[in-house]
């Protein structure tokens, strides 16, 4: 399983970048009294309790941002808010009960996962009667804590932890793999789809943008079961005139997010768009095993070689070199059955597990052969790696301090990992996450900026 989310919302100005950081002991999140100022979410890996999850920023809910970016802010939050395990409410004590507070919560009273109600700056003891007004707003455990005074810290990770979903002992027994069919408008997916199915299940026209709504097609191939999930065609959004199209991104997003592989395709005949970079933007930033998909191929075959297409793809998409390409012919069925047992194997390197052991043997021998380069006259240090979860591949390295390590050498040490490892052509999430050490206890605001960042 992934490693578990926790998602921080909240109107504007009720402290939520300020717990963010107390609760990562690190300042990473900007705070400032105007409000506006978090707009994309941040995430942090936290350590508490022998488990790991993420911690996830938000914007304030309900605000009206001074760069026309408002609907960007939202959806933010919404995606935080719907890839999230557990969800912490933050409301703002001194100020008491706000009518945007009632409508944030009546916002999660439709999400079926835990909520945390966090009463934050009950600086002092009296401020904690004041908490119990939140208590009509009826969402989740309520908490009182304090960020400046540090109140109450442990117990809400405590709190936190035992809400999150159990780990698994990861031996994940085989389960019915959903395939997100995803594209431009009239590039030939609904056609793809009917082929998998054997059946005129999707309208297939020549009229782009006949899909309105992501639909779900059961099928079996070689007595193995696949949900293949359709999405509308995605188009530039100064293009998308209608509620109908705007809402029809969001549920290709959201099919996106449920998906186990992603494939996208493309035209044969057309080139790469600003479009297809910004859906392959929300694919990495969901970490979804990909595959290029290449359709029409039969228009073009023999007369534009393949590798020309594989080599203006990787110029496209750099950062994606491991990713498959595919070239096949949706309309009669070429190719098509190899394109679904890729996807199937992309889906089980997304759900392997390595040892401790091997990843450590694997990673000592990586900074043997080049070691990091020096920081502040010293050479930074990792400790030990460990895997924590799967889908996508997740690894953490413990090291002296997660800055130290340069941009280049952590792209090296992802390099490795995906080389040697059985995770060749899947996303891969790395943390450099620094040691804690007992006595630690120092206090945020003494300490140098650092995180445990991803990449």
């Amino acid at each position: 399983m992934p490693v578990p989310r926790v998602a921080i919302v909240g109107r504007p100005n009720v402290g939520k970048s300020s717990l963010f950081n107390w609760i990562a002991r690190r300042r990473l999140a900007i705070v400032d009294n105007y409000e506006g100022v978090t707009r994309d979410r941040m995430t942090t890996l936290i350590e508490a309790n022998d488990r790991f999850f993420e911690l996830v920023d938000t914007g304030g809910m309900g605000v009206v941002d001074a760069d026309n970016l408002t609907d960007d802010v939202r959806n933010q939050i919404e995606v935080a808010i719907n890839t999230a395990d557990v969800i912490v409410l933050v409301v703002d004590v001194q100020t008491g009960v706000m009518p945007l507070d009632e409508e944030v919560s009546e916002r999660l009273r439709t999400v079926q996962r835990p909520v945390i109600l966090v009463a934050n700056k009950a600086d002092q003891t009296h401020h904690d009667i004041l908490a119990d007004d939140f208590h009509r707003l009826g969402r989740g455990h309520l908490i009182r804590v304090s960020t400046t005074q540090n109140r109450n810290r442990d117990e809400l990770i405590d709190l936190i932890v035992d809400r999150l979903p159990e780990a698994n002992d990861e031996s994940v027994a085989e389960t019915q793999m959903k395939v997100a069919i995803v594209g431009r408008r009239n590039v030939g997916k609904s056609t793809f789809v009917n082929s998998l199915a054997n059946d005129d299940r999707m309208i297939v026209s020549e009229v782009p943008g006949t899909t309105r709504d992501s639909v779900d097609v059961i099928f079996e191939m070689d007595g193995q079961s696949f949900m293949a999930i359709d999405t509308p065609g995605l188009r530039k959004r100064k293009s998308q005139r209608t509620d109908l199209e705007y809402y029809g991104m969001h549920r290709a997003q959201r099919s996106i997010r449920r998906a186990d592989v992603v494939l996208l395709f493309f035209d044969a005949g057309e080139t790469v768009s600003k479009v297809d970079k910004q859906l392959m933007g929300y694919v990495m930033e969901n970490h979804k095993p990909c595959i290029f998909v290449i359709n029409k191929w039969d228009k073009y075959h023999g007369e534009v070689p393949t590798d020309r297409w594989v080599r203006y793809i990787h110029a496209q998409f750099p950062t994606l070199a491991y990713a498959p390409i595919a070239f096949i012919t949706g309309q009669t069925g070429k190719n098509v059955k190899t394109l679904l047992n890729h996807a199937s194997m992309l889906f089980k390197q997304a759900r392997e597990r390595v040892s401790t052991g091997q990843l450590n043997r694997l990673v000592r021998a990586a900074v043997d052969a080049h070691p990091p380069a020096m920081y502040q006259n010293r050479r930074p240090k990792i400790y030990f790696a460990t895997q924590v979860s799967t889908e996508p591949p997740t690894v953490v390295l413990m090291c002296s301090d997660p800055k130290a390590f340069t941009h280049d050498y952590k792209r090296y040490l992802l390099g490795v990992l995906r080389d040697h490892l059985p995770f060749g052509e899947v996303p891969i999430k790395m943390y450099l996450h620094r040691r804690h050490r007992e006595g630690d206890d120092e206090p945020e605001e003494s300490k140098p900026p650092s995180r445990g960042k991803q990449y």
